[in-house]
């Protein structure tokens, strides 16, 4: 781990002093980030790498714009930028094969498919569906809102995750044409607003955050056969108070080992860590304690597993933690990084090989 050298990349809001992507170099011993530059993109939402680790994709106002990554530094170059034929997008995600982008369209619930290019490049709009609202209501609970795409890490399906109308949708992605088709229907709980889908390391079950009802959903997952298979297995409340209202479940992750689940929740300004149990796939709780800082949109966990990261969107900072999983508490540790509204956050391993990467 002393010999691995990581750059985190931190998304943000470009209405206020924010200007787009910031580039972090990361301490892993230390627990900490220093601020290298910052890389111009409109509104950067989410990001994520191409399949190969080349290049990062980024929410813009525009669409999505790719930037090539210097695996040696981490430094960004920009490539180009592509429409969605839609408003703009909240969560990007890849296929296996690097062939297709996924953008999930919050305002105007629309999963989107793009083509990548070898070179990097995005191309076209391969495919576009609009989810359908459950009533003709202008409330926000009933109408679409993607908040999240994310593939089976067989590579067989795509998830749709959509919290307006408390749906995930599985669809199968044509390998030719990036044509989506419908295959069936996750239904969560009504006004439960599920926002992200994570996968174990195994690939045996997910994880499911709901942003109404403050709920992690663990889920069994078989993908052997023409139709998956989601079987629920447990609810667990986020919040550190279930009687506290107001909160809304936001960041999830899964550490690098598979052992730890990380959730925040807004409004008591929260992070919850989980065990994950590798047989079974439940989680067992390890703590729930506040964050000093208001709206943790995203959270990661450094790759040694031992500093959290919280992304403060309000309150316009990213705050860091010692993790004591035997005591069960979480120490704050150096000064928190002012950055005005960050949205997300991406830590990726360079490599002296131009060639060999690995990113997360």
């Amino acid at each position: 781990m002393g010999k691995d050298r990581y750059v985190a990349y931190v998304g943000t809001y470009t209405h206020g002093s924010s200007v787009g992507v910031h580039v972090y170099d990361m301490d892993v011993e230390a627990g900490y980030m220093t601020e290298r530059n910052v890389v111009p993109v409109n509104n950067a939402s989410h990001l994520t790498t191409s399949t190969n680790g080349k290049y990062l994709y980024s929410i813009a106002d525009e669409g999505v714009e790719v930037l090539k990554i210097n695996q040696k530094t981490g430094d960004l170059t920009a490539i180009n930028k592509v429409g969605i034929d839609g408003m703009r997008g909240c969560f990007l995600s890849t296929d296996q094969r690097g062939k297709f982008l996924f953008v999930a369209g919050y305002h105007d619930g629309k999963i989107t498919v793009v083509h990548t290019h070898r070179d990097g490049r995005l191309g076209s709009v391969m495919d576009g569906i609009f989810h359908k609202g459950l009533f003709s209501v202008a409330e926000r609970n009933f109408r679409p809102h993607i908040s999240c795409a994310m593939p089976t890490p067989d590579g067989k399906f795509l998830c749709v995750v959509d919290c307006g109308i408390d749906h995930i949708n599985i669809y199968k992605v044509n390998p030719t044409s990036g044509k989506l088709t419908l295959l069936d229907i996750v239904r969560c709980d009504l006004e439960s607003g599920p926002r992200l889908i994570r996968f174990g390391k195994d690939g045996r079950f997910a994880y499911v955050n709901c942003e109404l009802s403050n709920e992690l959903l663990v889920y069994s997952y078989d993908g052997s056969e023409k139709i998956p298979k989601f079987e629920l297995l447990q609810k667990v409340d986020t919040r550190m108070d279930v009687q506290e209202i107001g909160c809304a479940s936001s960041g999830l992750r899964i550490s690098p080992s598979g052992r730890y689940l990380y959730c925040s929740t807004a409004g008591d300004n929260s992070v919850a860590i989980y065990e994950i149990n590798q047989e079974t796939g439940m989680v067992s709780e390890i703590l729930k304690l506040p964050i000093s800082g208001k709206y943790p949109k995203d959270i990661e966990v450094f790759p040694d597993e031992r500093t959290l990261i919280t992304l403060n969107h309000e309150s316009n900072e990213i705050r860091f933690f010692s993790i004591d999983y035997e005591k069960h508490t979480l120490i704050m540790k150096g000064r928190p990084i002012s950055v005005d509204t960050p949205n997300c956050i991406l830590i990726y391993k360079l490599s002296g090989d131009e060639e060999t990467v690995e990113n997360k």
